[in-house]
C-alpha cells in the first residue's frame, strides 16, 4: 500500500481555522521602516480612545529591508537644501517625479535621522582635525542635531554602524504603540472596500503564520507599506545559491497588488531598479565607490566609464546624461555596453584603492580602515562576506567582480514604482497632486508610504521612516474628518475564511490522490509556481536572460502567459502554513508582475537604459513620453486600465 502523501511543515494546515475578528480605527499593515515611523508617531496625534493595530508579516526588530543591518544612512540633507535633494533625485530618475512629495520628505527626513541617534544608532562623525571616528568614539564627539561633523560618503550618504539599526528603530516603534497593538506574525493579504463607497476601505482580512487562525479586521483608515517586490525575476543564483537576492526575499509585491486591488491607481510601475552589485554575493558597492574611491575596469583593465565612448553615449541622454552625477540607470547602461562587446567582466579595483589610501595613513589606521571594509558587508550583506573568505578574497590584494543583479521593483531606493499618492495639502502643491490627506492613495482612507509612495525615490531608510510619520499624522486628519463614513465591507465571516484557505482547502480535497507530494493533477504547488513566474519574466519581461531587453511582441506573449497563470493560481495548494504564505505571495508577485510589465508595454519609449530597453522602442521619447504613467484594475472584471498624467514641474533647474 503506498504512503499517503502529507505536509512536510511543522504547522499543519486545518480545513476550518480558528477566526479572530478586531474592530479598529486604525490599522497599519508592514512592519519595515516605514510603518515603524508610522507606529512611533501616531499617538501623538490620536486621541487617547483611538484603537490602533498592526500586524507585521514578520517580527518588528528583524522586519523589512533594513533587517539584516546597514552601514549607512543613504538620506540625510544636514547642510543641504531640499530644493538640491529634488534636483539630484530627478535627475537619477530621468526627469519624470513627483516633486511635491520629494520635497516635503527633503524638509523632514533629518528630524527621524536625529531620533535614530537619540535612540543609541552610532553615526560616524569628523573629529576637530579631519579624522573618521566611528562607534563610541564619534558618540563623543556629540550628536548631529547639537551640530556635529558626520562622515559623508557623498552628499547625501553619512556612515554609521548599523548592525542592529532595525532593532533600534522597532524598538521605539513598539513602546510607542504598545506591545498589546501588535500582531507578529499575521500575513494582511487583502484590502476590504466599505459596502456603500467602494472607493473607501473598511477593513482587510489575513492569517497567522504560527497558528491555524483568519484575522478579519474591520478598520476605518489604513496604512499598507510591506515593502517592493523581489523574485519577480529570477535571480542569477541559482541552484546552491537559490535564494539570494540584493533586496529581502520576502518582499513580496503586498504593498502594490493590495492596494490595486482595492482600487488605487499605481504610477510608474515600469520602473525597476537593477542595483549592480559585487557578483553572487549581491554585497554592497557605494561605500567602495565613494567612501574608498574604488574605480572600475572592464575585462582590458579600461576606466570604461571615461572612455570617449562613454561619454558620446551619455550625450544621448542629456540633460541627464550629461549632468555631473551620471544617473543610475545610465551607469549600468554602460556597464551593459562592456559585457556585450565582449570586454567584461568589470571589475572592482579594491586592491589599489586600498593601497591609495594606505598613502596617507599609518599601520593602526589602515589596519582599521581593513577591517571597515569587511564590516560594510557584516552590517548589511553577511552572505558576501562568506563569499569573500570562501574564495580566498582579501580585498587589499585580490579585486572583484561587479554585474548588474536582476530587476526589482521599489519606490524607496533607486527606483521610483508605486502608488500615485496625494501630496501636502499646502498652495504651493498643484492642484493634480493633492486631494486632502497627505500620502493618501486615490481610494478614500488608503495611506502608503517608504516602497509604497510612487514617483519619489532615494528615500532609503531615514525616508521611509519620516514618510511613515507624515502619513500618521495625515491619517489621523483623515479619521477625525471621514471616520464616521465607514459602513463596513459586505463580506461574511465564512467568505473570507474560504477566500485566504482556499489553498489549504485545495490541499486537503485532493492530497490523498498521489503518493507524491509535488505531482498532483488537481492542485499545483507554490514552490514550481514561483519557478514558472520567474521563468517568464526573465524571458519575456526583459530579464537578466535578454541583457534586460523585451519589445512589444514579447509582452504581448508574457500577456498570455499571465492569464494562464491567473487561473492556475484558483488550484494553488497549501499543505501547511509556510506553504500558505508562499501560495498568497505567489498571488501577490503575480498582479505586481502584471502591472510592471503592463506600463513597460504600454509606455513607448525606454526611459531607463540600464535598467531595461523596449527593442522595438528604443531611446526616450520626450515629444509623447515626458509625462507619469497611471494604471488601474477592476478586480471584479479582471480588466487593466492605463493613462498618461501630466508631469508639472515645481522646483527649478
Amino acid at each position: 500500500m503506498a504512503l499517503p502523501n502529507k505536509p512536510v511543515g511543522e504547522l499543519r494546515a486545518v480545513r476550518d481555522p480558528e477566526v479572530d475578528k478586531r474592530d479598529v480605527d486604525v490599522l497599519i499593515v508592514g512592519g519595515g521602516m516605514a510603518a515603524c515611523g508610522t507606529a512611533f508617531e501616531i499617538k501623538k496625534w490620536a486621541s487617547d480612545d483611538t484603537k490602533i493595530l498592526l500586524c507585521d508579516k514578520a517580527a518588528l526588530e528583524r522586519s523589512g529591508a533594513v533587517a539584516q543591518g546597514l552601514s549607512a544612512i543613504n538620506t540625510y540633507v544636514g547642510e543641504n537644501k531640499p530644493e538640491d535633494y529634488v534636483r539630484m533625485v530627478r535627475n537619477d530618475l530621468m526627469g519624470i517625479v513627483r516633486e511635491d512629495l520629494i520635497f516635503d520628505l527633503g524638509r523632514h527626513v533629518d528630524d527621524s535621522v536625529h531620533l535614530f541617534e537619540e535612540w543609541g544608532l552610532p553615526v560616524w562623525k569628523k573629529s576637530d582635525d579631519g579624522k573618521t571616528l566611528d562607534g563610541k568614539k564619534g558618540q563623543k564627539q556629540g550628536t548631529l542635531k547639537g551640530g556635529a561633523t558626520p562622515v559623508r560618503t557623498g552628499k547625501w550618504q553619512i556612515m554609521i554602524n548599523g548592525e542592529s539599526y532595525k532593532r533600534i528603530v522597532a524598538e521605539a516603534g513598539k513602546k510607542a504603540l504598545g506591545s498589546d497593538n501588535i500582531i507578529e506574525r499575521c500575513f494582511i493579504v487583502e484590502i476590504l472596500n466599505d459596502q456603500a463607497d467602494p472607493n473607501r476601505v473598511a477593513g482587510a482580512v489575513g492569517f497567522s503564520l504560527r497558528e491555524n487562525k483568519v484575522y478579519i479586521i474591520k478598520a476605518k483608515v489604513i496604512m499598507v507599506a510591506c515593502g517592493g517586490a523581489v523574485n519577480v525575476y529570477q535571480p542569477r543564483s541559482v541552484g546552491e545559491g537559490k535564494g539570494r537576492a540584493w533586496y529581502p526575499v520576502w518582499n513580496a509585491g503586498s504593498t502594490y497588488t493590495m492596494a490595486l486591488r482595492a482600487g488605487a491607481e499605481l504610477s510608474m510601475m515600469e520602473n525597476r531598479f537593477t542595483p549592480a552589485r559585487f557578483k553572487d554575493g549581491y554585497g554592497p558597492v557605494g561605500a567602495w565607490f565613494l567612501l574608498f574611491k574604488a574605480q572600475t575596469v572592464n575585462g582590458l583593465g579600461e576606466n570604461y566609464a571615461a572612455s570617449d565612448a562613454a561619454k558620446a553615449e551619455l550625450e544621448k541622454y542629456a540633460p541627464y546624461g550629461t549632468a555631473a552625477v551620471t544617473p543610475t540607470c545610465l551607469r549600468n547602461h554602460l556597464m551593459l555596453n562592456e559585457y556585450k562587446a565582449g570586454r567584461g567582466p568589470i571589475i572592482m579595483k579594491t586592491s589599489a584603492a586600498l593601497a591609495k589610501l594606505a598613502e596617507t595613513m599609518d599601520k593602526k589606521e589602515m589596519k582599521h580602515l581593513e577591517s571597515e571594509a569587511w564590516e560594510d558587508f557584516l552590517d548589511m550583506s553577511i552572505g558576501q562576506a562568506g563569499l569573500w573568505c570562501a574564495t580566498n578574497t582579501e580585498p587589499e590584494k585580490k579585486d572583484s567582480e561587479v554585474m548588474p543583479t536582476e530587476p526589482y521593483l521599489l519606490g524607496s531606493h533607486s527606483g521610483c514604482c508605486g502608488i500615485w499618492c496625494s501630496g501636502p495639502n499646502e498652495d504651493w502643491v498643484p492642484a493634480e497632486y493633492k486631494w486632502g490627506y497627505n500620502r493618501m492613495t486615490t481610494v478614500r482612507g488608503l495611506f502608503t508610504s517608504g516602497d509604497g509612495v510612487g514617483c519619489s525615490g532615494h528615500k532609503f531608510s531615514s525616508g521611509s521612516h519620516a514618510e511613515g510619520r507624515i502619513a500618521a499624522k495625515s491619517m489621523i486628519q483623515y479619521l477625525r474628518d471621514e471616520g464616521s463614513k465607514v459602513t463596513g465591507f459586505k463580506e461574511t465571516d465564512q467568505e473570507l475564511v474560504d477566500f485566504v484557505y482556499q489553498p489549504v482547502r485545495n490541499y486537503l480535497d485532493h492530497c490523498n490522490y498521489t503518493t507524491a507530494e509535488d505531482v498532483n493533477p488537481n492542485y499545483c504547488k507554490p514552490a514550481g509556481m514561483a519557478l514558472r513566474l520567474m521563468k517568464m519574466t526573465n524571458e519575456y519581461g526583459g530579464g537578466t536572460a535578454t541583457y534586460y531587453m523585451t519589445s512589444g511582441k514579447n509582452l504581448e506573449i508574457l500577456m498570455d502567459l499571465f492569464e494562464m497563470f491567473r487561473e492556475d493560481l484558483e488550484k494553488i495548494a497549501a499543505g501547511d502554513l509556510h506553504e500558505l504564505l508562499r501560495a498568497w505571495e505567489i498571488n501577490h508577485r503575480l498582479y505586481t508582475a502584471q502591472a510592471h510589465t503592463r506600463h513597460i508595454q504600454y509606455r513607448q519609449e525606454s526611459r531607463y537604459p540600464g535598467f531595461y530597453y523596449r527593442g522595438d522602442f528604443m531611446g526616450q521619447d520626450d515629444k509623447e513620453w515626458f509625462c507619469f504613467t497611471n494604471s488601474s484594475y477592476n478586480k471584479a472584471t479582471n480588466e487593466w486600465s492605463l493613462k498618461k498624467v501630466p508631469y508639472i514641474k515645481i522646483i527649478s533647474d
